[in-house]
């Protein structure tokens, strides 16, 4: 198809265009399709690979780029160069002690297992690693335009065709324009922190009874060494996985660390102090919703979760920031951001917007606590073949009626969707990754082969903090390599998992111990 637009050279091949400078009314053909991913973390390499998987006779005279604004792939696994103080945020909220908190064979998509003597539960440095790996492996970095920031993109058509237009600045702070038929955003979660606000809180902070060391609210974002609180008497707030683990990482240090948490559970380092939610903040003393106090407090850590924030959409208006909207009363107003969920979505990829077509702008990776890079590479896989064709999709209609009932169905199941937003909750991980393959099998899309997407091991592995706990015990015992030995291919990985439960399993019968399950989620 043949249109009036500004000229688009091919992005591999060319340089984009200055966006302060297009060139009006030149005729040119545009490629067959073109594609702009977000984002080379998990969720954008694994779609730029998906993408790259389709048969070379359809995706031949596609045009296909990922934009990163950092210096490699990797995502929230790679450091942070810089040292970032509040406001100024960091490139990721990753400190140095950072372990993965759930075993690495549940961390790969099929078929690309990390490399032998990898620790069952390493540390952030070999799952970057791992990232780059992969990207060098399926021949990715060549589609990868890196310290490339996506800045807007901006929807020129009607629902039914048009492009988008997409400006983005370079490592040189030059802006460059180009035009997309697709967008697909892959930025991740963590960027933006949710900083709550306590009754109170700026009475406490002022009042510090000691002028050598302020009293401080800090985010966890910031965070990155437990010796800062050497000490410090040291409130964590948050029920997720990184709370625990900050505050067992601080407990050695602190002269107490106390950890507020909804629910009941036993704290991961015998040092913490579990409290209930905080109520408010007096002039001396943190009130929990009890009504029991502290008032030793030095500093609070925020385990609170991030804000789901799209700037380059934002900035053309093309996703609205609604923090109170709570109904899908603006389904038919556009894209909208509560800061915990996005809608309307279908199955948590497709926009909805009325503005473009259904095949527009998808997201990959929106799911929370969804095991990313397997999650990721179905959902991508969805996304590759919808841009295949368009008509895999239901009607707009149909995907907007589909979505309204789940809502209520979560509603009826005790759950809010517009709190609970992509967080898998109502619906379990491993069979909504199972379903979005078996719709493409339905259609037709990919060959029925009689298998579930997600293997059985995967399920049975899913939270196990028995298997961690071995693992952390035979790290104390200094035997990892007996361990690890010969263990190279998915199966054995599996094997070891399966070894290390059972392991860990009988000494704990042995020696009588039991353990509480602990939430997952905050």
């Amino acid at each position: 198809m043949k249109n009036l637009v500004q000229v688009v050279l091919s992005f591999l091949s060319s340089p984009l265009l200055p966006a302060t400078n297009p060139v009006q009314n030149v005729e040119v053909v545009l490629p067959f399709k073109s594609i702009a991913v977000v984002g080379a973390g998990t969720a954008g390499l694994a779609a730029l690979k998906t993408l790259l998987d389709l048969p070379e006779h359809i995706r031949k005279d596609w045009e296909i780029v990922l934009f990163e604004q950092r210096s490699n792939v990797g995502g929230l696994w790679l450091p942070d160069p810089h040292d970032a103080h509040p406001p100024d945020l960091p490139e990721t909220p990753l400190y140095p002690l950072l372990h993965t908190n759930i075993p690495v064979p549940t961390m790969t998509p099929p078929g690309f297992p990390f490399p032998p003597n990898t620790a069952l539960f390493p540390s952030h440095d070999r799952v970057e690693q791992y990232h780059q790996d992969y990207a060098q492996h399926f021949n990715l970095y060549p589609y990868i335009r890196l310290n490339h920031t996506v800045a807007s993109s901006s929807w020129i058509g009607d629902s039914t065709a048009g492009h988008w237009d997409v400006v983005v600045r370079n490592h040189e702070q030059e802006e460059l324009r180009k035009s997309f038929d697709h967008l697909i955003v892959a930025n991740g979660h963590f960027h933006y922190p949710h900083v709550p606000h306590f009754n109170g809180q700026e009475d406490w902070l002022a009042g510090s009874p000691s002028t050598s060391q302020s009293r401080e609210i800090l985010h966890a974002l910031w965070y990155r060494l437990p010796s800062r609180y050497v000490n410090q008497t040291v409130l964590v707030i948050g029920s997720g996985p990184s709370s625990q683990d900050l505050a067992s990482q601080i407990a050695p240090f602190a002269k107490t660390t106390y950890h507020s948490v909804r629910g009941k559970f036993a704290p991961a380092n015998g040092k913490v102090v579990t409290v209930p939610e905080v109520s408010h903040f007096t002039s001396d003393a943190v009130v929990f919703v009890d009504g029991s106090t502290v008032t030793d407090i030095d500093s609070v850590l925020l385990g609170t979760g991030y804000d789901i924030r799209i700037p380059f959409l934002e900035a053309s208006g093309e996703l609205s920031v609604l923090p109170n909207a709570h109904s899908n009363e603006t389904y038919l107003q556009g894209l909208v951001t509560n800061m915990r969920y996005i809608f309307p979505l279908h199955e948590h990829i497709f926009s909805l917007s009325p503005s473009y077509p259904t095949s527009a702008l998808a997201f990959i990776g929106q799911p929370v606590m969804g095991y990313n890079f397997p999650s990721d590479t179905v959902q991508g896989t969805l996304v590759a073949h919808v841009l295949a064709n368009s008509s895999l999709l239901p009607p707009r209609e149909d995907m907007l009626r589909q979505l309204a009932v789940r809502e209520e169905n979560m509603r009826l199941a005790g759950f809010d969707p517009y709190y609970v937003g992509h967080r898998m909750i109502y619906q379990d991980t491993f069979d909504y990754q199972d379903s979005l393959m078996e719709y493409l099998k339905q259609q037709g899309a990919i060959p029925q082969d009689g298998k579930k997407y997600v293997e059985k091991w995967r399920r049975e592995a899913k939270n196990d903090q028995c298997m961690k706990r071995g693992w952390k015990r035979i790290e104390q015992l200094g035997i990892e390599e007996v361990w690890l030995q010969g263990v190279e291919s998915e199966e054995d990985w599996v094997e070891l998992m399966v070894r290390v439960n059972e392991w860990q399993h009988s000494w704990e019968a042995q020696n009588h111990l039991t353990y509480p399950i602990e939430p997952f989620f905050s």
